[in-house]
């Protein structure tokens, strides 16, 4: 009588070789392309001149921004947002952007808000020209008081 070991094996070796692996979603054969991100940073601070305190539930908004375009809206290329939870000015910030969506023939600037209970505060009322055209990617930003 021969051991029941190998023919077990044999099965098992088989079952193995049968389980299918998931296919991509494109068909059989096909692989989705690898996307690589590659992300850099603008780092800095915003602040504002006037002698007061942020409310609490003040938000500050930043937006890289494609300002190449004359009579044009910008472009948003990322943004991000920050709260500051109690911290007042001067406030740091990383923003965060997709190299890929840069072009090195495009101007690119930084606008700020700061926001508090859908009312706008401060934002800034000059051009912060970073990344491109030789242009840093470390600013310092100051706001001026919104007209309300």
């Amino acid at each position: 009588m021969k051991p029941p070991l190998l023919p077990a094996l044999c099965v098992v070796s088989l079952l193995g070789a049968c389980t299918a692996t998931p296919s991509s979603p494109g068909g059989a054969g096909t692989t989705a392309p690898v996307v690589v991100t590659v992300k850099d940073s603008i780092t800095g601070t915003v602040t504002y001149r006037e002698r007061m305190a942020l409310p609490a539930s003040a938000v500050v908004r930043l937006q890289l921004q494609d300002v190449s375009r004359q009579d044009v809206a910008a472009t948003v290329v990322d943004s991000v947002t920050i709260r500051p939870n109690g911290r007042q000015v001067p406030l740091a910030f990383t923003l965060r952007y997709d190299t890929a969506r840069i072009q090195e023939n495009v101007t690119y600037a930084l606008q700020a808000r700061i926001v508090a209970d859908g009312q706008l505060l401060f934002i800034n009322d000059v051009s912060y020209p970073v990344v491109t055209r030789g242009n840093p990617k470390q600013v310092q930003m100051v706001l001026r008081r919104a007209k309300n």
